[in-house]
């Protein structure tokens, strides 16, 4: 069944206007002014085909027209207010599901989201491989973590530095290039690759598996910076070749919609709090 057009910001000024009596008040109630008001019951009258108000020496009253409606309309703004609650409670609901590359989980989300996990113990986590340009509708994603160079059309938030580092096991004295392929992207970090003489030794599918292999002694890894702090720290890896300014960073993302969610909010505010 079609439909019928409703003016609903006019009918939300009557609403006022009936409860009001007042043109005034009514226009204090929405931010607007008086002629406002008087404009947007004209324009419903009109619509309509039948008069609202009349105007007495004790002020406005309402039309038996007007009377017969107004019950109606109230009940139709309160179930609006109620439809309006209840999609906000989807939006808020205690499922969180993020897409994030496998290495980048293991390596830096994994010990934060067991900190935001034991501050928001209500909420339940699906963790889904991240595939670059995923739809976040058809997939049902609360937000995406993406090693790119920029949240795009999304909201987003960039998680550490933009920078890549040539890494090795401790103490590693070859040449072996271990090669993945993002690393593809950021140019040469040795002076054998500057010189296009060091063909990959090992390739691998990400830079997670590119950083434990380097840490294993077969070969040297260029990765994101921020994937490969905790093993620096760690003392299992060491720096090759300094670190380069790179386009590419990790960056936290989501549409507008799901941007606004408290659950998502809070999420940003924890992975963001140090950085």
């Amino acid at each position: 069944m079609k439909r019928t057009h409703l003016p609903l910001n006019g009918l939300r000024v009557f609403d006022a206007a009936a409860r009001h009596l007042s043109f005034t008040r009514a226009a204090d109630e929405l931010a607007v002014t008086p002629a406002a008001v008087g404009q947007q019951i004209r324009a419903l009258e009109d619509m309509l085909g039948v008069v609202l108000f009349r105007r007495t020496p004790k002020g406005l009253e309402l039309t038996n027209e007007a009377e017969a409606g107004l019950d109606s309309l109230r009940g139709g703004f309160l179930q609006f207010e109620e439809s309006v609650r209840a999609m906000q409670a989807g939006q808020s609901s205690y499922r969180l599901t993020i897409a994030v590359p496998r290495d980048f989980a293991e390596k830096w989300l994994q010990e934060r989201l067991v900190a935001f996990a034991q501050a928001n113990p209500d909420i339940r986590y699906a963790l889904v491989s991240e595939e670059q340009g995923a739809d976040f509708t058809e997939a049902n994603l609360d937000v995406a973590i993406r090693l790119c160079d920029g949240p795009g059309e999304h909201e987003g938030v960039q998680l550490g530095d933009a920078q890549f580092v040539c890494v090795a096991a401790p103490d590693y004295k070859g040449d072996a290039k271990i090669s993945w392929p993002g690393a593809q992207r950021e140019g040469s970090q040795t002076k054998a690759d500057e010189e296009g003489e060091n063909i990959p030794f090992l390739k691998v599918a990400d830079a997670g598996l590119a950083l434990e292999m380097a840490a294993a002694g077969l070969g040297y890894a260029t990765v994101p910076v921020l994937l490969a702090d905790k093993d620096l720290a760690a003392g299992r890896i060491e720096v090759y070749a300094k670190a380069r300014p790179s386009r590419r960073a990790y960056w936290l993302i989501a549409p507008l919609p799901q941007w606004r969610q408290k659950k998502v909010k809070a999420l940003v505010k924890a992975l963001t709090a140090n950085s």
